[in-house]
């Protein structure tokens, strides 16, 4: 025990790091069978056993490789034309995404990324909406901007993808695909600004090859379930994530008055 201790960062317990590869195992199943959830599920239990500080750069890591392994296994399915849109969108938002979300109140952005994804799924629709390279780029955009300081973004990207026409494998391999970039983009921000991933290199190992192994037999149950099992999960789950992301939100409010 002391010695596989001494390959994690010093103010992580064996116990907390056990615990975290256990769980990415699980949420990478989940992601990857219904496009979403598992990264919400993660940043949870990180939030709870590991520093706060290095709680949003950590997760970025891990989802980048979850995301990765998602997005290899289900490559031949991406919607190559969203995720480039998306892409532009992200780099501006990733530059914008400074000065202004560091002010902005953890509860005021938790609460409307929960009621926007509640509006986008159960809210009235515009006449001619119609989701195209302004939509993908404006959530590119936003996305960019919050990953930096929320991280959990994907629900925001799935809910932009439940408003097209496109089927399950695409909607999934489109999502993993511009989380991917995204996440990566964190990284190197948090990089340049002098967080130490060498540190935590041996446990991020292993929390990536646990959730390769949970996408692995996620995308497995992908292929084999029905479509309109599919719609039903994914409209369930993002649901539960938004009605979690407002409740934390007004948590937030009443601690902080």
């Amino acid at each position: 025990m002391e010695t596989l201790a001494h390959f994690l960062p010093e103010a992580v317990p064996l116990w907390a790091a056990g615990l975290v590869v256990f769980a990415s195992f699980f949420t990478a199943a989940i992601t990857a069978a219904f496009g979403l959830g598992g990264g919400l599920a993660l940043l949870a239990v990180m939030s709870a056993v590991f520093p706060a500080a290095s709680v949003v750069p950590v997760h970025g890591a891990a989802q980048a490789g979850a995301n990765a392994g998602r997005f290899y296994l289900q490559r031949k399915e991406v919607v190559w034309g969203i995720v480039l849109w998306f892409s532009l969108g992200g780099l501006i938002g990733a530059a914008l995404g400074g000065r202004l979300a560091v002010e902005t109140p953890v509860w005021l952005l938790r609460g409307g990324v929960g009621a926007f994804v509640i509006w986008t799924l159960w809210g009235p629709k515009p006449k001619r909406f119609a989701p195209g390279k302004t939509t993908y780029f404006v959530v590119g955009v936003v996305t960019g901007f919050l990953t930096m300081f929320f991280s959990a973004t994907g629900p925001i990207v799935a809910a932009m993808l439940s408003a097209t026409a496109l089927g399950r494998l695409n909607i999934v391999a489109t999502h993993a695909a511009a989380m991917v970039i995204q996440h990566i983009m964190k990284i190197a921000a948090f990089g340049l600004l002098g967080f130490a991933y060498g540190e935590w290199a041996w446990l991020l190992a292993a929390i990536l090859i646990s959730g390769f192994a949970g996408t692995y037999v996620g995308t497995h149950y992908l292929r084999e379930m029905p479509e309109e099992t599919f719609r039903k999960g994914f409209r369930t789950i993002l649901t539960a994530v938004a009605v979690y992301l407002i409740g934390a939100a007004l948590a937030e409010l009443v601690r902080t008055g």
